[in-house]
Formats: structure tokens, C-alpha cells, sequence
């Protein structure tokens, strides 16, 4: 049978230009929509505008269009931006598309003659800014959580959605599915929703008070409501319901969401499905908010990141890396053009780009630029025993990672694996090979480094797709001829065949500078020195102060952001450079392992921790600790008599939060 994927974003609400928020999750879908097909999967990937309601004739209003006008003008900018990023999509979809219209017309009238969709008057506090109701309850001192300021009080008859009636079975199917919403945490949100009692929702929208919007199929007088027109869009790409498209690709359906629209996601949009006889979505993947110097994106602050601005400063690969490399996905992220310049300058330009230069480099010097040929298992040496097996386990962690939209931690394992790479290439020293006329040595060292790197670039294919076909070029394959699996790329050694023609040299990543958008470079250079003298005072004001004052309070919020949970460690070993540490392999509910380094070897030897529940900071920046990389950190208590984990004294399962 045919394996297919299906992969959608939300479509984006034409009131605003697009922005880092938007290209992120569009860039997370269009890897995934490659990382799945390079497995011979069959893909579909879903992007596209919402473009009706309240917000979109005010915008239309102010900029003297009319509605449409507006609309076609805005989606164009989404359109146009998404080719830029190297983002390839199978269907850009608009709410105002003819079949997407008749599609939302005929379930409202499926689920208006089962039984659950009825008239009646509703009052309440309504947000224009949001185009929803908020009870009382739900208000911050009478405003709009989101907009601090008062929503209008509202009385109107409407028509609603009996979503009430589906609270129990919704609450269910999510317990009996656990992979259902991920990550863990936004799972649990929506199942603590799920404990209060569900009201109905109201789906319209009366013609006097809003025209801009798909005409109900049983009253004339009535436009649908947001959800019950937008959240349609991944079954109307799709032909639904005798589409060719919606019976091969809607059993495989992902959903890929911030987490500011995790409740019609998770809880309007299956009972929708529910009432309608239509089978849920696979899954709904929510990542978190992309912040600029820890404050979220706003017009009004004036800190809207915009993609191409980037791209055009650092290069697409640079950009689209560090988007899926630094979101711990689930979390927010922090964004700075100082953080993708370290990040670029770290694991591309140090590591792989150093990697890629010394590698084709000694080819060239060593063999004429030709592939050497490959070693027989009986010239393998520990070494390379050693570089098979990192091969074999950390590609397998990218694989994983990458399946469970973790993307941060499967780029971290790949980027181990180019270092373990680089660290063979130190230890083996092939120059020394060279000097001393161990030829077949020398072929067989440099025939595993070229293989390792050919894994390297196809790995990247679904992250940096130009810079993975540079790499693929310089050594030597064959694009138009070479059938990627790239399961069986990660899982199996495959070396190049003993004269392929590679490049030279390589220079892949140059190292990048903080380009200011600041007129001469000695004013530049003026204003980075100042800030680094300012930091510098700080930093020892700060200094002062501490030897002289108690460790300073926190606020709640401060506190909030800490991601404590429950881990199980489910693997244990010495760390290969430090006698203190131990690098734990722990499962913390995220279904995958991550590796944390801690220092307990002094307390602990690795089998007395295998299958111990520990508490877990999961948000903690990823850190290298003697050369290995940890994610997150392992708290104890250092008492009286030695060190001791900090663990729960009942039984908890990997994942369980700690508040």
C-alpha cells in the first residue's frame, strides 16, 4: 500500500504582511514535506490565506479598498514570499477560492441536517480584534486578554455548533491517543480545558453586522464564523469528499500550529470533523511564539523580524538552519541577528564547513581529487569502527528527532555527528599517513570521511535544500540519477565509488559579521565598542553588588518559565573526557530521548541510574560540556552526606510536570 503524508500549515490571516512567525512554520512544513518524501512517501503539503471576517473589512476600510481588493492584495505577498524561502508547496489555498466556498457551504449543511446546528440568542462580550465572545470569566479586569482593552457587550440571535455534545468522546479519544497533540505539555492543556464544562459555538454572523464572509447554505441572512469557514480549508484542498487527493492524503493529515491557536485546533476543529461523520487528522504538532530579545513580535514595539530582509543579509540556508535549529520545538524561541550568526559561525562555517574544506582538500592533495577505494572490512581499525557506530546512532537520534518535529535536538545529533567526524579526521591524521607512506591507510581513512559526508549533505536535504545539492555537487553524485532513501542513507554506509571525480577545495559557509543597518562602518564599529564598554560596566556593577547583597528575588513570571519535569533514564555511560560526568540518555515524555550531561559519577555509577525517575529542566540552552553537548539539566541536592537526585517519592510517568 501507498504511503503518503500529508502536511499542513495555518493559513495565514491577511491583516498583516508576513513576518518570522509565518516563515517559520511554513519552513518547519516544507522540511517536513521533504524529510518524508526523501522516505518515498507520497507528500502533500497545504499552506494558504484566511481572508474573511470583522478585522478584514476594518483593514480594507482604512486603505480605502474594498474587501477582496484588500484580500488578493495581501494573500499575493504570502504567495510571492513563500517561493523566496525555498518553500515548495503542493496548494496554496484562499477561503475565497469557489471550491473551498462550496465545500464550507456543504458541511455546514451536512452538520445543520444531522441535528447540530441550531438558532438561538446569544449576549456576551465581543472582541473585534479577536472576532470572538469571552465570558466574564475569561476577561483580565474587563479586557480582551490579548488586547487590554474592554471587548462590546454584544446581544444578537445567531446559530451555534452543539460542541458540548462531543465534550466526553473528545476527552476520551485523547487520553486512548496519546501521539494525538504534541507536545506533551499542549496535550495536557487541552485535556484540563476538557474538565470544565464545553459551551456551544456560536458559527455566525449576522448580515447587518458583517457581510465580508461564506453565505450560510440554510439562511440567507447569515455568514459563517471564522472557525467553521478557516479550519475547512484542509479537507476543501483536498477534494473532500470524493476527492482523489482527500482519500490518499487525509488518513495521513498533520496539522503544524502556534500554540495561540491550540483550542480550535484541538477541540473545535474534531468535534466539527465529529458531527460531520468525517475521520479525525493524525495529528496536531504546536510550537511555540518566536520572541525578539525575549518580548514577543509587534508592530508597536517595532520589532517585526521580516524573512527576506534576512535572507538577503545572511543567505536563505543560513536563515532557514537557524530557524529549525534553535527552536527547542513546544518552547518559545528568542531571535537575534547576533544568535543566527553565532549559530552560522559555530556549526556551519567551524564544524561543517571546516569539515567539507579539510576533507576535499586532502583528496585533492592526496589522490588527484578522485574518490579512493572502498576499505575492506579487514582494514577497519577501532577508529573506524568507532566513526561507523557514531554513524549508525547518531543518525538514527536525527531520524527520530526529525520525525517527532523536534528539530532542534535531531539537527544537534547530526551536527555531533560532524564533529565526531572532524575529531576521526584529528585523531587519524592523514597528512602523518601521507608523510610516512601508509597509502592503504590513508585510503580507507579518507573513503569513511567522504562517505561520512555524503550523509551529512543528503541529512540536510530537507533542512537547507541549496546548500545540500552544493555539497552533493562537490563530491561528485549524480542529482538526476541518485534515488534517495534517506532512511536507509542514515542507517547504511554507502562510499563513493572508487574514482568519483570530487571538488578540490570547498568553501561552503564563510564566516558572517553583524551586518548594521547603520551608514560607514567606523560608525558601526563606534556603536559595537560602546556597547561592549557598557556591558563591561554592567557587568561589574552587577559583580559588586552581588558580594554584597543576598541572591536577588525573582517574580512568578520569572519562575514560569522554567520547564521542570520528570525524566526517566533509560541510558547511562561515563562521559569519554571527564571523570566527574556522566552522559544520561533520558526520556522526559517528548517520545525521544535526550541526552543530558550531568556531574554525578561521583555518586552514582551508570547502573545505578538506569530505569530512576529525575527531575528535569527541559528548557535549559543546549550547552557543550568537555565536547558533548547537553540538553538540559539533571537536578540534585548536595546535603550533609554527599550528593542525592531531587526525585518524585510516588509513581509518575516521563513527561509529568513539575509545578
Amino acid at each position: 500500500m501507498e504511503e503518503t503524508f500529508y502536511i499542513t500549515t495555518p493559513i495565514y490571516y491577511v491583516n498583516a504582511e508576513p513576518h518570522l512567525g509565518h516563515a517559520y512554520t511554513t519552513i518547519l512544513a516544507d522540511s517536513l514535506s521533504r524529510f518524508h518524501k526523501m522516505q518515498g512517501k507520497r507528500t502533500f503539503f497545504l499552506t494558504g490565506t484566511d481572508e474573511h471576517g470583522d478585522k478584514i473589512m476594518q483593514s480594507a476600510r482604512e486603505r480605502g479598498e474594498d474587501a477582496q481588493e484588500y484580500a488578493d492584495r495581501v494573500s499575493r505577498q504570502f504567495r510571492e514570499l513563500w517561493p523566496e524561502l525555498n518553500i515548495d508547496y503542493d496548494r496554496f489555498i484562499r477561503t475565497t477560492d469557489p471550491d473551498h466556498v462550496a465545500c464550507v457551504q456543504r458541511f455546514l449543511q451536512l452538520v445543520y441536517d444531522n441535528g447540530d446546528i441550531y438558532f438561538g440568542e446569544y449576549g456576551g462580550y465581543y472582541c473585534f480584534g479577536c472576532e470572538r465572545f469571552f465570558t466574564e470569566k475569561e476577561l483580565e479586569d474587563g479586557n480582551c486578554p490579548d488586547h487590554q482593552k474592554p471587548p462590546e457587550y454584544i446581544q444578537e440571535t445567531n446559530y451555534f455548533f452543539r460542541m458540548s455534545r462531543y465534550q466526553e468522546w473528545l476527552r476520551g479519544y485523547i487520553q486512548d491517543n496519546p501521539d494525538f497533540i504534541q507536545p506533551e505539555r499542549y496535550r495536557r492543556e487541552v485535556l484540563a480545558m476538557l474538565r470544565e464544562p464545553l459551551d456551544d459555538l456560536c458559527i455566525s454572523r449576522p448580515k447587518s453586522r458583517l457581510e465580508w464572509g461564506i453565505e450560510l447554505p440554510f439562511d440567507s441572512g447569515y455568514v459563517t464564523y471564522v472557525w467553521f469557514d478557516a479550519l475547512l480549508n484542509y479537507i476543501s484542498a483536498l477534494g473532500w469528499p470524493e476527492g482523489e487527493d482527500y482519500v490518499r492524503f487525509w488518513p495521513a493529515a498533520h496539522h503544524l500550529v502556534a500554540k495561540d491557536i491550540l483550542k480550535p485546533h484541538a477541540i473545535f476543529w474534531p468535534t466539527m470533523l465529529r458531527a460531520a461523520g468525517v475521520p479525525l487528522y493524525r495529528g496536531l504538532r504546536v510550537h511555540g511564539y518566536w520572541k525578539v530579545h525575549e518580548e514577543k513580535m509587534s508592530k508597536t514595539l517595532g520589532n517585526v523580524v521580516r524573512p527576506l530582509e534576512l535572507r538577503s543579509k545572511y543567505g536563505l540556508d543560513a536563515f532557514r538552519f537557524f530557524l529549525l535549529r534553535e527552536m527547542q520545538f513546544g518552547h518559545d524561541g528568542n531571535f537575534s541577528e547576533e544568535g543566527l550568526i553565532g549559530r552560522f559561525n559555530a556549526d556551519l562555517a567551524n564544524d561543517l564547513g571546516n569539515l567539507f574544506s579539510r576533507c576535499l582538500a586532502m583528496t585533492g592533495k592526496y589522490f588527484g581529487a578522485s574518490a579512493p577505494p572502498h576499505p575492506d572490512d579487514l582494514d577497519l581499525e577501532r577508529e573506524d569502527e568507532e566513526l561507523l557506530q557514531l554513524g549508525r546512532d547518531y543518525l538514527e537520534k536525527y531520524l527520530q528527532c526529525f520525525e517527532a518535529v523536534h528539530t532542534a535536538e535531531a539537527l544537534e545529533w547530526l551536527m555531533e555527528f560532524v564533529r565526531g567526524v572532524n575529531k576521526y579526521i584529528d585523531t587519524t591524521a592523514p597528512w602523518s599517513l601521507y608523510k610516512q607512506g601508509y597509502t592503504q591507510r590513508l585510503q580507507t581513512v579518507l573513503a569513511l570521511a567522504l562517505a561520512s559526508l555524503r550523509r551529512i549533505a543528503l541529512a540536510l536535504r530537507p533542512v537547507m535544500p541549496d546548500a545540500s545539492h552544493t555539497m552533493c555537487e562537490q563530491l561528485g553524485l549524480d542529482l538526476g540519477s541518485l534515488d534517495v532513501d534517506l532512511r536507509q542513507e542514515c542507517s547504511e554506509w554507502v562510499f563513493l565509488s572508487e574514482g568519483t571525480r570530487v571538488a578540490k577545495k570547498s568553501n561552503l559557509f564563510p564566516r558572517q559579521e553583524l551586518k548594521l543597518e547603520r551608514e560607514g562602518a567606523g560608525e558601526g564599529k563606534h556603536a559595537s565598542g560602546q556597547k561592549k564598554n557598557k556591558a563591561g560596566k554592567e557587568k561589574a556593577e552587577s559583580k559588586q553588588g552581588s558580594e554584597s547583597e543576598q541572591t536577588p528575588e525573582i517574580d512568578f513570571t520569572d519562575f514560569q518559565k522554567l520547564d521542570m519535569r520528570v525524566g526517566r533514564v533509560e541510558g547511562a555511560s561515563p562521559h569519554p573526557d571527564a571523570d566527574r560526568l556522566l552522559q544520561l540518555e533520558v526520556d522526559a515524555g517528548e517520545g525521544y530521548t535526550r541526552r543530558i550531561v550531568a556531574g554525578l559519577a561521583e555518586a552514582y555509577s551508570p547502573q545505578d541510574l538506569v530505569g530512576r525517575h529525575v527531575t528535569v529542566l527541559a528548557n535549559l540552552k543546549p550547552r557543550k560540556l568537555r565536547g558533548v553537548t547537553s540538553h538540559g539539566m539533571v537536578l540534585a541536592v548536595h546535603g550533609e552526606q554527599g550528593l542525592s537526585l531531587l526525585a518524585p517519592d510516588q509513581v509518575v510517568s516521563p513527561g509529568d510536570k513539575i509545578s
